[in-house]
């Protein structure tokens, strides 16, 4: 069957530095924020190395994107204690990390009939007039694809690296069927 390889992309992921964070004094202290509180309740904090994005709640809660490994979002959400610090938070708890999505590309050594695909698998969306993807979502483990004709793909919605190896392995087999089945 095609083998399959994926790049991590990005990764969402939220913790609680359990501490009140004060972001009109934050955002005016530090030049990497932004913060207009009418528009959005959070402030977004850039970190350069690795180049990410925070946002900063002002119960402590963080959401961290940008990064590519769990190691990266750990060495983000330092960099965040340590700013935030400089304004007299002191965060004693190591914060517990949740990675609520990961985005990976790649692509599949095939190249694929998506008007076969869309009708011969289920839990598809195929609107090539709109996008020339075709939106494919797996229940277990939970994940969407979108896959193009030239074999390139997106995948998201997977929580770890075990997820996202088993939906590609699970993406191969419905690929491999769908399209044993179109040929009858």
């Amino acid at each position: 069957m095609a083998k399959s390889n994926l790049r991590v992309e990005n990764i969402v992921a939220t913790t609680s530095l359990g501490k009140e964070v004060p972001l009109t004094k934050l955002a005016r202290t530090q030049s990497n924020t932004e913060y207009n509180p009418e528009q959005f309740p959070g402030l977004v904090l850039r970190v350069e190395k690795p180049k990410s994005a925070v946002l900063v709640f002002s119960s402590g809660n963080l959401v961290c994107t940008g990064t590519k490994s769990i190691a990266q979002v750990k060495q983000v959400i330092e960099a965040v204690i340590k700013q935030i610090a400089k304004i007299g938070v002191k965060v004693t708890d190591k914060p517990k990390i949740t990675v609520e999505n990961i985005v990976a590309s790649g692509s599949i050594d095939l190249t694929l009939n998506l008007n076969v695909l869309a009708l011969q698998l289920e839990n598809t969306e195929y609107e090539p007039e709109q996008f020339p993807g075709l939106v494919y979502k797996l229940v277990d483990p939970p994940a969407t694809f979108l896959l193009f004709s030239n074999g390139k793909l997106v995948c998201t919605g997977t929580k770890n690296k075990q997820q996202l190896e088993d939906s590609m392995v699970q993406l191969n087999k419905s690929i491999r069927d769908a399209l044993k089945k179109a040929k009858g």
